[in-house]
């Protein structure tokens, strides 16, 4: 799986913009901690019907993140020592104190812990969100977008690339922890011109005929996943590459988030669907058995911070590839790094510590973004719409070439 230790963190570069917080009462970080997290507890536990001791640990986790202090992991944990010492300076403040990033990624070790994923025990294992995911596999949205895939069998290799390469990234916006506190989807139209497109230096990294190798990190499951596989799918039938490795998240994780589980239940999905899109399952099926596509993961991938801390096996794949893709929201907040950028900052800067040419493919679900054009950021800021956070914008952003050595540390 990988090396479970981050690259230790230098002393705060006081020329950075401060990293995001829970604390600011009204925030979107507030917000999750405050509203989502309860609403998601309610749900985890009302999808299984788990014991008295769950119920207790799943109260006693709500208390604590909403009226109490961040407490470690139980002396049985496993990586108790690593929380430990990746949160030695949050541990005992309140969590809405605590780095947005961080506190997100531990709450859902913590929700993990609370059903006994990690125990020794017939809870061992159960994906708390399982339910959610498969619900929306067998929904008839999914269904609409399958059959939608005939429609595009005839189209021009070159059409067809730029309309799955948008299915990918408005796919972004399923997001099963993008909810109101109906369960709903948060409700928004979305707007078709992107905050930042580089879609055209994306597909100058990989041209038809291309020996490349591409590393492809997702984000969600179900109907992002499979927009995502039948990318890749296009990738690989039309020689933009000759290898893609799909990278997933080692456990649960962000409700939505994919795991190797389910690139199977998706691909399943895929190859049980009529016409196009069973043909299309075939394919990647075949992909996989031949090596040509190869699904990883690594325990860094539910770490909870930015890449640029990233242990070095980890560093050493990317950089192999001829060009990483990363998937969504969270993926874009651990490239830039979970700060108050201002936004017309250019993306070669936060990220010029990747390892090789990187792509974010992500529709805006938090607060953080950069390397957007003056004119562009003034009409989103007088739209008077909440553009940063309700999925309703999207961008493709590209960084093609190493711009600067990569910072230590």
């Amino acid at each position: 799986m990988g090396d479970t230790r981050a690259t230790a963190g230098a002393v705060p570069d006081p020329g950075l913009p401060p990293v995001i917080t829970c604390r600011e009462p009204g925030s979107f970080a507030h917000g999750v901690m405050a509203e989502r997290h309860p609403a998601l507890i309610e749900q985890v536990r009302e999808a299984f019907p788990y014991g008295p001791g769950q119920h207790r640990a799943l109260d006693a986790l709500l208390r604590e993140t909403l009226h109490g202090v961040v407490e470690p992991l139980g002396p049985g944990s496993a990586d108790r020592a690593l929380w430990l010492e990746w949160g030695e300076e949050y541990v005992g403040r309140p969590w809405f104190d605590a780095p947005f990033l961080w506190a997100e990624s531990y709450f859902y070790r913590r929700l993990l812990g609370a059903v006994g994923y990690f125990d020794e025990g017939p809870w061992q294992g159960v994906d708390p969100f399982a339910p959610f995911k498969r619900a929306e596999l067998r929904g008839d949205t999914v269904e609409e977008e399958l059959r939608s895939l005939d429609d595009l069998a005839a189209v021009p290799a070159d059409e067809r690339a730029t309309a799955l390469l948008q299915a990918s990234l408005w796919g972004n916006r399923a997001d099963l922890g993008f909810r109101g506190p109906s369960g709903e989807s948060v409700p928004g139209e979305a707007d078709t011109r992107l905050v930042a497109d580089d879609s055209a230096a994306l597909w100058s990294l990989l041209p038809p005929g291309s020996p490349a190798t591409v590393a492809f990190v997702a984000d969600n499951t179900g109907r992002e996943l499979i927009p995502d596989l039948v990318l890749i799918d296009h990738l690989l039938e039309h020689g933009h590459a000759d290898r893609v490795v799909l990278h997933v998240k080692p456990c649960p994780y962000y409700v939505s988030d994919a795991m190797t589980a389910d690139v199977v239940d998706c691909l399943r999905r895929l190859c049980g669907a009529p016409g196009e899109a069973g043909a299309i399952g075939a394919r990647v099926w075949a992909a996989m058995g031949s090596g040509r596509l190869d699904v990883r993961t690594h325990a860094f991938f539910r770490a909870p911070f930015p890449y640029e801390r990233m242990p070095e096996d980890l560093r050493a794949e990317l950089a192999a590839a001829t060009v990483t893709i990363l998937k969504g929201d969270l993926n874009y907040r651990r490239l830039v790094g979970d700060r108050l950028w201002p936004a017309t900052t250019p993306f070669a800067g936060p990220t010029a510590y990747f390892p090789g040419p990187v792509a974010a493919l992500r529709t805006l679900k938090s607060d953080v973004v950069v390397g957007l054009e003056a004119r562009t950021l003034e009409r989103l800021e007088s739209s008077g719409r909440a553009w940063r956070t309700s999925g309703t914008h999207a961008l493709v952003q590209v960084r093609a070439q190493l711009s600067a050595p990569p910072r230590t540390g």
